[in-house]
């Protein structure tokens, strides 16, 4: 089947499909393939076989078809074509650091009618998962064993603590002593760090041998329910040695959006640690860490005006995926010479980024970090500093 240079695919869209150099968008393709003239995919030199029996109808991977090489351009490419949107040149935009496969540490899995798993891509359809590439072998095992005893519509939200596999399931309570008796025999049998039910007023614990916490800094901070942990111990890792490689020999450092303290824990000297969420708050309070003050603030609402960081040596933010437009103003006037942004949405982070160079601030380096694994999330770190 004859194919012209326009048919070869070049890149890949922010959605994950190829696309060719001639403009087609083509689900499936890979950066190399060709696409013959009645539509099939020859493959090149950068598509693989996808591991898992489940893709491409599983939504937790949108990727798994292209190898690391072109997954790594394609999260680099994610961050250069945001950054282009707002005007700004790309930096020097580092080798993305990709965890490994079955290394994610949390997931939130639908269960019906006797299957569990992700939904199908777009759908509220759920895939009923018989193998999985990306989650932690401790999470998987208990995929089976959910299966027989969810028989109703309900979610399952899996974090792997310290003391091991945090479970919260949701849509679900226990409806007299027969009931209870077997969750919290599910719970000692699977050996879980903590069994929680939410049946819609808000998670309520019914087995915790120990309480249960996550190590961030080498500190164990106490694990509220639905807290937010970096999706990989690797990819939070990576995160943390971008962070501090960006702050330097800053002694008093801003943690913005400081969330459980994956940041304020791991740096150096002493650390002003800003969060909105109570449940986190309080349990970053509790962490035993010299030199740390950690301030109920919603940054939002009340955003740190320029006085207040003149104080510091080097800010980091790491927002939710709506970045941090009130914030940025402020940010961008004040005298803080490094800035370490950590964002989990390209867009935001050039929007943000766009205010910061208006100000004159310079980008000096995006280090991108691949922890949803062949999906098309993007996390990133990015250091700015004053010129």
């Amino acid at each position: 089947m004859p194919v012209s240079d326009g048919d070869i695919v070049v890149r890949l869209a922010a959605r994950g499909d190829g696309v060719t150099g001639d403009g087609r968008f083509v689900a499936g393709a890979a950066p190399g393939d060709r696409i013959a003239a009645d539509g099939a995919i020859l493959p090149g030199a950068h598509h693989q076989a996808p591991p898992c029996r489940h893709f491409p109808e599983c939504g937790g991977c949108q990727l798994q078809h292209v190898d690391d090489a072109a997954y790594a351009d394609y999260l680099k490419d994610r961050i250069a074509s945001a950054l282009a949107a707002q005007g700004l040149a790309p930096p020097e935009i580092r080798t993305p650091h990709l965890s490994p496969p079955r290394s994610r540490r949390r997931a939130q899995l639908k269960a019906a009618g006797g299957v569990i798993g992700f939904n199908a891509e777009g759908s509220h359809r759920i895939v009923d998962m018989r193998e999985c590439h990306v989650l932690r072998p401790e999470l998987f095992d208990l995929v089976a064993p959910l299966r027989r005893m969810l028989t109703g519509r309900a979610g399952a939200a899996m974090t792997l603590a310290d003391q091991g596999v945090d479970l919260l399931l949701e849509g679900v309570s226990a409806e007299g002593l027969a009931q209870a008796e077997a969750l919290t025999g599910f719970a000692r049998t699977h050996r879980l760090a903590r069994l929680s039910l939410d049946d819609g007023y808000g998670p309520q614990t019914m087995w915790e041998p120990e309480p249960v916490t996550a190590t961030l800094g080498g500190v164990p901070v106490p694990l509220p329910h639905n807290a937010f942990l970096q999706a990989t111990a690797d990819g939070e890792a990576a995160l943390v040695a971008a962070v501090r490689e960006a702050v330097g020999e800053a002694r008093l450092v801003a943690d913005l959006f400081a969330g459980l303290g994956t940041f304020a824990l791991s740096l150096r000297g002493r650390v002003y640690a800003a969060e909105g969420a109570r449940d986190a708050v309080l349990a970053l309070k509790s962490a035993r860490r010299e030199g740390l003050f950690v301030d109920h603030r919603d940054l939002f609402r009340r955003p740190l005006d320029a006085a207040e960081l003149g104080r510091f040596e080097a800010v980091v933010l790491d927002p939710p995926r709506a970045g941090a437009k009130e914030q940025m103003p402020l940010l961008a006037v004040s005298p803080v010479p490094r800035i370490a942004y950590v964002s989990c949405n390209p867009a935001t982070f050039a929007r943000d980024a766009r205010t910061l160079a208006d100000a004159g601030c310079r980008l000096d380096w995006v280090q991108p970090v691949g922890q949803f694994r062949w999906s098309t999330h993007v996390e990133l770190v990015g250091r700015f500093s004053r010129a």
